[in-house]
């Protein structure tokens, strides 16, 4: 089966940007990328998780240029009619796609809001609005760091599959065993649908340790040891870089994965010289 040929095909992450500077490489970005014909953007809270109408005006600029693109939708400290409201202005907007997650909690919140896990958000979704929205949930392959064992974190994912998610992204990782071992585990579960690997480009080492550690994901000791090894040498570490995750990228394909879904993190450049070496 060819990289075309895959079911989900391929998506992009957005984060939405706070200054002019960085709405102007955002829509650079998305040209660049809307030009390989992705099934649809995404764009997060931005980094930390933050208000929800810097989303909605990121989602309303990325999809200008006709590319389906999902809001992330969080529950935490939200209230119900919070949520139906913003339900509502998606459904208004010809918005017809949505990442669903429990989010973090901010610093200095004090109630978590009327739903606590994802699995409820989507219950929730599909009481107030049916089928109109594909609803994608998140996946953990290497386990969500709060998670108490592996086998817990796999019970809280099947819940929310059937709860009426459409498809699950995961995390990103850098262990394709890791993925297969999660999907064939999560099958075990009664899980049918689609379960998209979620790929990080590797750019710059600094952040991606960072990032890493706050989201749990592992980073290999060998890849680790090298790009240390590369210190300030951003053409080194772009160019490793390149070839680990194409490589993953490979694997994945190969090994029967429906799709990908990059961690674009603002950057077309990265992302599209691993779909130059898949073909894509």
């Amino acid at each position: 089966m060819s990289a075309q040929q895959h079911p989900m095909g391929i998506s992009f992450e957005f984060f939405p940007p706070n200054t002019e500077a960085g709405r102007d490489k955002l829509m650079q970005a998305r040209d660049a990328l809307a030009a390989r014909d992705p099934r649809f953007f995404s764009v997060t809270f931005g980094a930390g998780g933050s208000t929800q109408h810097r989303t909605l005006d990121a989602v309303k600029a990325v999809r200008e240029c006709g590319i389906d693109t999902a809001p992330h939708l969080s529950c935490i400290g939200s209230e119900k009619a919070q949520l139906r409201d913003l339900l509502t202005r998606f459904r208004e907007d010809g918005i017809k796609r949505i990442v669903a997650l429990r989010g973090d909690l901010p610093s200095g919140m004090g109630g978590v809001g009327d739903l606590r896990y994802a699995n409820e958000l989507v219950e929730f979704i599909r009481e107030e609005t049916g089928d109109h929205f594909e609803v994608a949930v998140a996946a953990y392959p290497e386990s969500h760091p709060q998670a108490p064992s592996l086998d817990r974190d796999l019970e809280n994912f099947a819940r929310k599959m059937q709860a009426g998610a459409d498809i699950a992204i995961t995390q990103y990782f850098f262990t394709a065993d890791a993925y297969f071992h999660f999907v064939e585990r999560a099958r075990a579960l009664g899980v049918e649908a689609p379960i998209v690997p979620g790929v990080m480009p590797i750019t710059n080492y600094t952040k991606l340790a960072r990032f890493s550690d706050a989201c749990g994901a592992e980073i290999p000791r060998w890849i680790r040891k090298q790009l240390e090894a590369y210190g300030d040498d951003s053409a080194s570490i772009a160019a490793f870089g390149e070839d680990v995750i194409s490589r993953l990228s490979e694997r994945l394909l190969d090994g029967g994965a429906p799709g990908l879904h990059f961690y674009t993190l603002n950057q077309a450049e990265p992302t599209l010289k691993v779909l130059d070496n898949l073909r894509f």
